[in-house]
């Protein structure tokens, strides 16, 4: 029984989160960028190439983590999703 419980729980564990990147990611709702919309305010102190987190549940209850990238022109670059399922 243990022979099957270990992989079983680390393929679970492998699993458990998710991750997309690249430039194709589309916004979902929650995410800043959702619509076709950007922030009205600019990041005007970050520097240019920076990124940043931004946390938020999904209509489904699952947590999502996006990364964006500021671009030269001050507009945010949504470049990857991770996507955390709680089983517990």
């Amino acid at each position: 029984m243990f022979r099957i419980a270990l992989p079983l729980m680390t393929a679970l564990a492998l699993t458990a989160c998710t991750m997309a990147d690249g430039p194709g990611i589309e916004p979902i709702p929650g995410s800043i960028t959702y619509g076709g919309h950007q922030p009205r305010t600019k990041l005007t102190k970050a520097p240019i190439g920076s990124t940043f987190d931004h946390r938020f549940y999904d209509d489904r209850g699952r947590q999502v983590i996006e990364t964006y990238r500021i671009q030269p022109d001050r507009s945010l670059l949504l470049i990857r999703r991770r996507i955390r399922f709680d089983y517990l």
